[in-house]
């Protein structure tokens, strides 16, 4: 019942009422069949879009069939065009007005407008040929899909997969491996119906971009005249990482012969296309029905196709490689289509594909070890940016010892020779260029990294195995690698590159060994820093050796020998010098002796400290050495020291390691090879710590300079300053030439060192001065001053009895006590003239006229108490209180007894001061009255000793030529003291 209502039912209802995926074959024989009207029916086909194929060829055909009887009344009308000709003779214009396609297309225009039905079932015969080029091209990708694989259900995915951060790219991994063997895995990335309906190059590039290279086959092939104005924007959706070989069909090739691109070979579905696909008859329906459906494929044949020259096609090429490098850094993916595009004929690619090469080995065979390095990204310009030099050290940066041979070999060289061969084509011939920058990598090359260069290039192997050839430039660049290096730790190195090197003989010609010789002495000059040049690089030091002939290269190799040998005694007691230091010390002997003296204290002060009688005697062994010559004649590194100075240096770093045993033992044994001097071991053991002093038997020297040691550390212990709070250090009190400043400025920063009179004696004692009754005086000296000027009077007069009782009179200071009459609260006036004469004793000659006035002064006053005292006893006073001032009359009497006996010692006479005469003795007052009222400014001022003025020179005479007040004074001042020196029977 329902299939008879169904069957009875309307078929423009029935037809609307099914939905797309529904209709089947008996819906459209029952519902389209019977209709008569023909573009509804062709309407209905157009309209519906199906998933199933056969459904949908189906509809296609049917549409085709309805719209058979409108093409031939449509051509009818397109060929006979006698209507036309009639209207325009009626309008006047002439036949021969229009060409004859015109004429057709006017008949056409004519017809369509009296049957608009024709034209719109034109219009959709157009959309059903397409589309069913485009069924059967689906159809014909389907077939290299197994039906199994046809539909991928999202079950079938494997679990661990699901949560996998990579996802995104699992379909890109089993796309690839598909594509690689030739069948895809998945199918095509759209839908029947989206693929008949949607842009062909649309669907097109989605296949190119998701690598379906066989469907893409059968869409080009098919459809090939429609995509070819776009075939390079087909080409670009190619992924850049998909190597060239996959895709190698689709890349343009070079017809050589018309210098332009090859024209394609394509089978279409159809051999002639239909009539209303004909350029002509679209352009009258597409004009007279603007919202017709639009047709997506162009139509323009092959021939009408512009191919691209010669030169366009190597530029897309090249702009192709340079976004594959930049966009991936795959150089092997861009050196395959470079590869490709030559097999095709496409010119101007050869130095691309040369950089493409040369940069691949640095990509892939010159990475770094997996898991050591992250590789570098490299671009065509950056490689191209490189300096030769560059590109070397790119080539072996990730090198190693063990590698570097072969890799030179399979990198380098190859890369050297191309540099070559394009020199020769830009006819700039360069044969030296391969190995002048082999030789500056080498000479900036890490020291194994030279080791294993050399050790593959000795004269023993064939010269084709060699990396350097060249006997006489293995030993150039020997020589500045290894004294152009600044390691202090390679000596093993240094010593495997030495044993590579050739021997020569050795010159006997007398002349020849001095000029090799003088060049050696040259080179030592050479490698001296400069201000232009601070450092001496391998490669400056290339420049020197380049010129040098074989005999003074032998030469330079025997004093390599010497240094080397040298370098590892100084690096086995932690002293290591760099290589050049052996050339730039052979002449002075200050560095030399330097360096010696690191070598001995070094030693014993390592953290592994020498212990043992046996190593002590091994580093004096190897100082020795160090200092004499080897068998080949020529000298060490501590060549200008002699023996003892040696010998010296080494028990000197005995003793500063505190070895004091061990220093016994070698000086004491017998068989001992030391052979040293009693004055060259006491020189030995003039040392700062005092403590080693005790080693030798004593002796004079040491015990000098044992005491010089004990009174370095008592004034360390004053707490004397350099500088503002800077400590005096003990070698700046050994450098001091006035040692006795250095006690002045103990007492004027210490307020009570001048009460320990002997300490500050034994001071100067040990300072150098034992029995020196000069510098005892000046001492005392200081001390009484020093008491004066802290008012310890008593102090003050004790000390200058000391030195008063001296025997010195030749130690005449002008500021010995006389500071004592300057202090009037010293009332004491019979120990004041005590001092003033012990002044007066040693008072020099141009100070005498100052002493005398203030004696006489002094002298007065004791007077005046003295009649004080006899007017206190004539009136009956008592006496008792001044029995003390009495006494100290008495005593002042008989200090003026002796100075009188004094003045006499000082070849005074008698008669100028004891005579009675009354003419002397007034004389005498006159002369003391006179130079007490001149102001002549001798003497007028006394000098502390604690100032540093007493000891410097007057300052100069007036350079003007004239004499101030002064001047004038100071001679009438020295005038009138040799006058009265004479008076008092001074005969100088």
């Amino acid at each position: 019942m329902a299939s008879s209502a169904s069957s009875s039912q309307d078929p423009y209802v029935r037809w609307s009422s099914i939905s797309d995926e529904l209709i089947t074959l008996q819906d459209v024989t029952e519902c389209l069949t019977d209709v008569s009207d023909d573009l509804w029916v062709t309407a209905a086909c157009v309209d519906r879009l199906v998933e199933d194929p056969t459904v949908q060829r189906s509809l296609l055909d049917l549409g085709l069939k309805r719209t058979e009887p409108a093409l031939e009344r449509c051509r009818i009308a397109y060929d006979s065009h006698s209507a036309l000709v009639e209207e325009e003779e009626v309008g006047g214009g002439g036949p021969s007005s229009r060409t004859e396609a015109q004429r057709r297309q006017a008949s056409l225009t004519s017809h369509f407008r009296g049957e608009p039905s024709d034209a719109h079932l034109c219009q959709l015969r157009a959309v059903l040929l397409e589309r069913l080029d485009r069924l059967n091209t689906f159809v014909e990708i389907w077939k290299d899909y197994p039906q199994s694989g046809a539909i991928m259900e999202e079950e079938e995915v494997d679990d661990e997969w699901v949560d996998d951060p990579w996802a995104d790219n699992t379909s890109s991994i089993r796309k690839s491996r598909s594509t690689q063997s030739g069948v895809a895995a998945e199918p095509p990335p759209f839908t029947l119906t989206s693929f008949l309906v949607d842009a062909l190059l649309d669907n097109v590039c989605l296949l190119a971009s998701l690598e379906h290279f066989t469907a893409l086959r059968v869409v080009l092939d098919k459809h090939g005249s429609s995509l070819w104005p776009d075939r390079f924007a087909i080409l670009d959706s190619i992924p850049e990482y998909t190597p060239a070989s996959l895709y190698r069909d689709f890349l343009p090739a070079l017809d050589s012969v018309l210098e332009k691109e090859v024209k394609p070979r394509m089978e279409s579905w159809r051999d002639e296309r239909d009539w209303v696909e004909q350029p002509e008859i679209q352009a009258v329906y597409t004009q007279l029905l603007p919202n017709h459906i639009p047709r997506m494929d162009h139509e323009d044949t092959l021939s009408q196709l512009e191919l691209l020259p010669s030169r366009e096609l190597s530029d897309w090429y090249r702009e192709r490689i340079k976004r594959i490098i930049n966009s991936t850094g795959m150089v092997d993916v861009a050196l395959s289509l470079v590869q490709h595009a030559a097999s095709q004929g496409v010119a101007d690619l050869d130095e691309v594909g040369e950089e493409l090469s040369l940069l691949s080995r640095l990509v892939y065979d010159a990475a770094p070890p997996s898991g050591n390095a992250m590789a570098e990204d490299w671009t065509l310009e950056r490689w191209k940016a490189l300096q030769p030099s560059e590109a070397v050290h790119a080539y072996l940066a990730h090198s190693a010892p063990e590698t570097i041979h072969r890799d030179i070999n399979r990198l380098v060289m190859p890369y050297l020779f191309v540099l070559e061969s394009r020199a020769e084509r830009a006819g700039q011939p360069d044969p030296s260029l391969p190995t002048r920058l082999l030789y500056q990598y080498v000479l900036e090359a890490p020291l194994p990294i030279v080791a294993a260069i050399f050790e593959a290039s000795k004269p023993t192997l064939p010269p084709a195995q060699r990396i350097i050839k060249d006997d006489e430039d293995m030993a150039r660049i020997a020589l500045a690698c290894l004294y152009g290096s600044d390691k202090l730790d390679s000596w093993p190195t240094m010593s495997r590159i030495f044993e590579c090197l050739p021997a020569w003989e050795t010159p006997d010609d007398e002349d020849e060994a001095d000029e090799a010789d003088t060049t050696i002495a040259s080179l030592g000059a050479f490698v001296v820093p400069s201000t232009t040049r601070p450092r001496c690089t391998p490669s400056d030091l290339l420049l020197f050796f380049k010129p040098l002939p074989s005999t003074s290269l032998s030469r330079a190799l025997d004093v390599l020998d010497v240094h080397l040998e040298s370098g590892e005694i100084l690096s086995r007691w932690s002293v290591p010098a760099p290589l050049r230091w052996f050339l730039q010390s052979n002449g002075n002997i200050m560095e030399q002796r330097a360096w010696a003296n690191r070598m001995a204290r070094q030693a014993g002060g390592a953290d592994d400290k020498l212990e043992s009688l046996e190593d002590w005697e091994w580093l004096l062994e190897d100082m020795l050495k160090l200092a004499g010559s080897g068998d080949s004649g020529l000298r060490g590194a501590f060549c200008l020291l002699s023996k003892d100075d040696v010998s010296r240096i080494y028990f000197a770093g005995l003793i500063s390691a505190g070895r004091f045993d061990i220093a016994k033992n070698l000086l004491r044994s017998k068989g001992t090879n030391l052979d040293l001097e009693r004055r060259t071991s006491s020189k030995i053991y003039v040392y700062r710590a005092s403590r080693s002093l005790d080693v030798p038997k004593p002796s004079e020297r040491i015990t000098k300079e044992k005491e010089f040691i004990e009174a370095t550390s008592r004034l360390c212990s004053f707490n004397l300053m350099s500088r503002p709070g800077i400590p005096i250090s003990p070698i700046e009190i050994r450098l001091t030439k006035d040692r006795l400043s250095l006690v002045s400025r103990v007492l004027s920063s210490n307020g009570d060192a001048y009460k320990h009179t002997k300490v500050i004696l034994d001071l100067v004692n040990k300072l150098g001065f034992r029995g020196d009754i000069v510098a005892e005086v000046k001492t005392l000296a200081m001390l009484a001053d020093t008491a004066l000027q802290t008012d310890d009077f008593d102090r003050a007069y004790e000390t200058s009895e000391r030195y008063g009782r001296k025997p010195s009179l030749e130690l005449r200071n002008s500021s010995i006590v006389s500071n004592g009459r300057r202090h009037p609260e010293f009332d004491d006036v019979q120990k004041k003239l005590t001092l003033l004469g012990h002044a007066l004793e040693l008072c020099p000659p141009e100070q005498l006229v100052d002493l005398l006035r203030a004696f006489h002064k002094l002298d007065s006053e004791d007077i005046e108490e003295r009649k004080a005292r006899l007017e206190a006893k004539k009136s009956g006073v008592s006496l008792d209180s001044d029995t003390q001032k009495h006494k100290r009359s008495n005593q002042n009497h008989s200090t003026t007894t002796s100075l009188t006996a004094r003045l006499q010692q000082l070849h005074v006479p008698s008669s100028s001061l004891v005579s009675a005469a009354p003419e002397a003795a007034a004389l005498a007052n006159k002369a003391f009255n006179a130079a007490a009222n001149f102001t002549f400014g001798v003497g007028a001022k006394g000098r502390s000793l604690l100032s540093d003025d007493y000891q410097r020179p007057r300052s100069g005479s007036n350079r003007s030529g004239h004499h101030d007040g002064s001047e004038v004074s100071a001679q009438a001042s020295r005038v009138l003291q040799k006058g009265i020196g004479w008076l008092l029977g001074d005969e100088g």
